[in-house]
């Protein structure tokens, strides 16, 4: 990454605040890196040597159960920023869930670096605390709401995260979700079928459509938000 004044996310992620002069030297020190749909990029508990931020494509963030099981807590988009500064451990794995490019840095290098400029210490953490209203969300989304609420609550917040780089079709309405629907149920807590009849009933009522397996059109925004609570 030697020229980060070319970069995609340059205006959204975390080194928007920086200065020309402060880009050239943080360019020097990332490279950017493609990870294949199912590469995992870090490791649950392991250490982690590297952060990055995302440039293109979707990652998940998953943790295991005692048997073995995933469950994926967060979704993380281009200009997100992945990885554990100041930290040794990553307390999830990092997996793409389509293919994806990073700008990845080496996390000591990174540490330093941020260490040196305020800016990029405060934008790391209003990330941080960005993260944690969205994990209270999720908490609340998995635990209280129905099955239509969080279906409903999800697709809005795909689609509105997508709308923030997305093409002019994702921007009136019309996305294309990075995974399937046997992921969606997993995301969600419920059943493959209890998803699938969920979106075929939003279908139904004129909600939404369904080009295809993965397109998805909101027609009734309102509407869905009112399902999603």
């Amino acid at each position: 990454m030697s020229d980060c004044s070319t970069c995609i996310v340059r205006n959204r992620a975390i080194c928007a605040s920086l200065d020309s002069e402060e880009l050239a030297i943080l360019g020097k020190m990332g490279r950017r890196q493609r990870v294949k749909a199912g590469q995992t990029l870090l490791w649950e508990g392991d250490d982690a040597p590297v952060v990055a931020n995302v440039l293109t494509g979707v990652l998940k963030l998953g943790v295991s159960t005692a048997d073995g099981r995933e469950q994926i807590v967060g979704i993380v988009f281009p200009s997100d920023f992945i990885g554990r500064p100041f930290g040794k451990e990553s307390p999830y794995s990092v997996t793409a869930m389509t293919d994806a490019d990073v700008c990845i840095f080496n996390r000591n290098s990174f540490d330093a670096f941020a260490g040196a400029h305020l800016d990029l210490q405060q934008k790391l953490l209003r990330r941080t605390l960005d993260e944690l209203d969205r994990a209270r969300h999720w908490m609340m989304l998995l635990g209280r709401k129905t099955a239509s609420e969080k279906v409903a609550s999800f697709l809005l917040e795909i689609s509105e995260r997508l709308s923030g780089y997305g093409s002019q079709s994702e921007r009136h309405g019309l996305f294309e979700l990075p995974f399937g629907r046997q992921q969606i149920a997993d995301i969600l807590g419920l059943t493959i079928e209890t998803t699938c009849r969920q979106l075929t009933r939003m279908r139904s009522d004129g909600l939404l459509d369904l080009p295809s397996r993965r397109e998805v059109v909101i027609n009734d925004r309102a509407a869905m938000e009112a399902m999603a609570g």
